[in-house]
């Protein structure tokens, strides 16, 4: 029987300062979900503001950061300690603090940087290792991916009007001519997003309060972060302060787990 995918859920804040240990609270019950059904914890994570959001999880003892497996759900064609690297983002925010084994955080190959093709290629085998023996479905499914939105409706490297919106076969795909630099960059296709488990989105700040309601309140106008809609029994969930939901007419959802 074909479920339609169910609506997002809306968790607006009082304060951006609540958002990390609502987020972290979160991400535990996922993980214990994971760890329990399957031995481990896969998911994929973007940069931008997002990275910060997460340390509410330093220092938890109830992370088991050796059954995590970690992904970008987006990444800049840069060197792996460039500024404008999303790893090099996540590993000073969050990675560097935590005792979570390296070889566990798929970065992309650094010696494959002058051949976009080649690099997104690598990266779909590194998620095939992971995925397709374990479960051999159409596309890998990952307990949760954690995403920002642009105030253009961005989502990973998924911009709105480019061809990549279109992309229905590849788990990885590349871009030369991103709209926001730096122009080169790989990110994860919208089958793979919408194969998740649990997405969840995090915005703050009134610098989002006119992108939101267009994403949430119509979502027929098509804005890269509106497609992104889990096969059910995934769901959608957005951890936003109230700054950014201001102008949202979505209903909202009070957080508790």
């Amino acid at each position: 029987m074909h479920h339609p995918a169910s609506p997002p859920v809306l968790h607006s804040f009082s304060s951006a300062q609540d958002i990390p240990k609502a987020l972290a609270a979160f991400v535990l019950k996922a993980q214990k979900e994971s760890i329990e059904k399957k031995g481990r914890f896969t998911l994929a994570l973007s940069g931008g503001s997002l990275p910060k959001q997460l340390k509410g999880l330093i220092d938890k003892p109830e992370v088991k950061w050796d059954k995590w497996q970690v992904f970008y759900a987006d990444e800049r064609v840069v060197p792996l300690d460039h500024p404008d690297s999303n790893h090099n983002l996540c590993k000073s925010e969050l990675f560097d603090h935590v005792p979570i084994p390296p070889g566990n955080i798929h970065t992309i190959d650094p010696t494959l940087l002058d051949d976009l093709e080649e690099l997104a290629d690598a990266y779909e085998k590194e998620l095939i290792r992971e995925f397709a023996q374990k479960d051999s479905a159409r596309f890998p499914v990952f307990d949760l991916i954690l995403l920002g939105v642009g105030e253009d409706g961005h989502t990973c490297s998924l911009f709105p009007g480019h061809e990549l919106l279109q992309e229905s076969d590849g788990w990885v795909a590349y871009l030369d001519d991103s709209p926001k630099p730096p122009p080169k960059r790989i990110t994860l296709t919208f089958p793979v997003l919408n194969h998740a488990s649990r997405v969840a989105f995090v915005a703050a700040g009134a610098g989002k309060e006119d992108v939101l309601p267009v994403v949430l309140d119509k979502p027929e106008q098509g804005l890269p972060a509106s497609r992104v809609k889990p096969t059910y029994p995934g769901q959608v969930y957005w951890f936003v302060d109230d700054a950014a939901s201001a102008k949202v007419e979505f209903s909202k959802t009070s957080f508790k787990l």
